[in-house]
C-alpha cells in the first residue's frame, strides 16, 4: 500500500432547493391563499478523523467530494428534502489548510470538522405571506452550497519518534520493541515511508514511529527528509539512534549535531522536545569506545543498546516511559489551530470600480441574495431592489461613480444600473436585468 500523507481536495456542499410558488386551488376555495413550501437545505461535507486509516490514499484517487442538493419545495406547504451530507474519513492526525491558513487539526478519533456548508433552501411564497401582502407572488431560489479547495496533510500521531541518520538501526529497534515488521536490510535508505508500531512495557502502552533516515540539508528539501520531518512534530519524545560508525563521512558526534540542526531548521519547537540519545550496535567492535566518549560529552543523556541482540533495550524503555509520564496531554500539531468554530461578523458588502462602466459588488450577503433571486418574478426583483437600497448599496455605488447604463456584477449575477425606479421587466429572461435602486 502506498503511503500518501499530502493531498489536495475539492469539496462542494449541496445547493439549497428552490422555494415553490403555489396557491391553494380547491372547490369552493377560490382564494385559498399561498401554500408554496420551502426548498430543502443542501448537504454538508464533513471530515471525520478515524483511527482505522493510516494514509490519505482514498482522497488521493478521489479528490472531488460533492454533497447532495436539497429538494425543491412543493405545493400544500411541502418542504423539500434535505440534501444528503457526505462524511469523508481521514486518518487521525490530519491537518487542514485553506489558502495556506491552518483551519482544522483533527487529532482525536471521531472528531469532525465541516469542510463545506450546504446552501439553505429558498423560501416558498407561503413564507412571505403577511397582513400587508396576503397573496405574494414571490419565491426564492436555493442558496448555492459552499465550495472550497483544501490541502490536507497527515502528521502521524505517535508517543515516541525514532530519528537518526540512515542505517542507524531505527527499523531494527522498532521490530524489537513492537510487533511491527518493517523492512530491514544492510544498506542505507531501506525505510522509504514512516512505520508505526505499538509497544508495551511494564503495563504501559505507547506508539512508536520510525521516521526514514535524515541527511544533512533535509530541512531545506534535500533528499526525502523534508517530507517526513512533519511526522516528528506530534511526538512527545524523540529517540535519537546513533550508528557508532557514523554515516556519510560524519562520525557519531558530528551525526548528533547534524540531526539536531535539521530538527531546529525545520521547526524550532522540535529542538525543544525531550530527546534520548541511544548508541546502537554495541555488538560490533569499537562501539563501546564510542559510547564512553559520548557519555563524557553529553553526561547522562546517552544510553547504549544492541537492537540485534536486545542488549540495553530495557534501560531505554524505562527512560522512555519515564519521559512520557512527564509529558502527558493531547498531541496537537499547532496551538494556533482552532479548537472550535469561531463566529466572525463579516462586512456586508464592498464596491469596486473595475473601469469601463463595470462595477463589482462583493459580499457574502449580497452575493447570496443575488444567487437566490428569480428575475422572472416582478415581486422578487422589487424586493431585491429594496434590499440593496436598505443596506446602502445605492449610496456606495454612487460614491464609486456609477452612472445610468453601467453594469454591476455580483457573483454570477449581472444587472444594468438605473437611478430610475423599475417600471416593468422584459418579457424574456435576459442575462442583463435593468434594476434601479436610486429612487423609490
Amino acid at each position: 500500500m502506498n503511503f500518501i500523507d499530502k493531498v489536495r481536495v475539492h469539496v462542494a456542499a449541496g445547493d439549497g432547493g428552490n422555494g415553490c410558488l403555489s396557491f391553494l386551488r380547491e372547490k369552493f376555495m377560490e382564494f385559498g391563499g399561498p401554500n408554496g413550501g420551502d426548498g430543502g437545505r443542501g448537504g454538508d461535507v464533513w471530515l471525520e478523523a478515524t483511527s482505522r486509516l493510516t494514509t490519505l490514499m482514498d482522497l488521493h484517487f478521489r479528490p472531488h467530494v460533492e454533497a447532495g442538493r436539497g429538494g425543491h419545495g412543493k405545493g400544500s406547504d411541502k418542504t423539500g428534502d434535505a440534501g444528503a451530507e457526505v462524511v469523508v474519513p481521514v486518518p487521525v492526525g490530519t491537518v487542514v489548510y485553506r489558502d495556506g491558513v491552518l483551519v482544522a487539526d483533527l487529532h482525536a478519533d471521531g472528531q469532525r470538522w465541516r469542510a463545506a456548508e450546504g446552501g439553505r433552501g429558498g423560501r416558498g411564497n407561503a413564507s412571505f405571506k403577511s397582513r400587508h401582502n396576503t397573496a405574494p407572488r414571490l419565491a426564492e431560489k436555493g442558496a448555492p452550497g459552499e465550495k472550497a479547495e483544501l490541502d490536507l496533510e497527515l502528521k502521524l500521531l505517535a508517543d515516541v519518534g525514532l530519528v537518526g541518520l540512515p542505517n542507524a538501526g531505527k527499523s531494527s529497534f522498532l521490530a524489537r520493541v513492537s510487533r511491527a515488521k518493517p523492512k530491514i536490510a544492510d544498506y542505507p535508505f531501506t525505510t522509504l515511508t514512516p512505520n508505526l508500531g505499538v509497544a508495551s512495557y511494564k503495563h504501559v502502552g505507547f506508539v512508536v514511529a520510525d521516521i526514514p533516515g535524515l541527511i544533512e540539508g533535509a530541512s531545506a528539501g534535500k533528499g526525502l527528509g523534508d517530507q517526513f520531518l512533519r511526522h516528528v512534530e506530534r511526538t512527545r519524545v524523540l529517540l535519537h539512534l546513533i550508528d557508532p560508525a557514523g554515516f556519510g563521512g560524519l562520525d557519531a558526534e558530528a551525526g548528533i549535531k547534524a540531526i539536531e540542526k535539521e530538527l531546529k531548521g525545520y521547526a524550532p519547537r522540535l529542538a525543544q522536545k525531550p530527546r534520548i540519545l541511544v548508541v546502537n550496535k554495541l555488538d560490533l567492535p569499537g562501539s563501546e569506545e564510542v559510547l564512553k566518549a559520548l557519555k563524557r560529552k553529553y553526561r547522562g543523556r546517552v544510553l547504549g543498546i544492541s537492537a540485534a541482540t536486545g542488549q540495553g533495550i530495557d534501560a531505554v524503555l524505562d527512560r522512555v516511559i519515564g519521559e512520557l509520564a512527564k509529558h502527558e496531554g493531547p498531541l496537537r500539531f499547532d496551538e494556533r489551530a482552532p479548537a472550535e468554530a469561531l463566529h466572525v461578523v463579516e462586512q456586508g458588502f464592498s464596491v469596486d470600480n473595475l473601469g469601463g462602466g463595470v462595477f463589482a459588488l462583493r459580499g457574502k450577503f449580497v452575493e447570496r441574495a443575488s444567487a437566490m433571486l428569480d428575475v422572472s418574478l416582478p415581486e422578487a426583483v422589487s424586493r431585491y431592489q429594496h434590499t440593496l437600497k436598505r443596506i446602502g448599496v445605492d449610496k456606495a455605488l454612487k460614491k464609486a461613480g456609477i452612472r445610468d447604463g453601467d453594469t454591476v456584477r455580483c457573483g454570477s449575477f449581472e444587472f444594468e444600473w438605473s437611478d430610475a425606479p423599475l417600471r416593468r421587466l422584459p418579457r424574456k429572461r435576459d442575462k442583463r436585468t435593468r434594476i434601479g435602486v436610486g429612487k423609490k
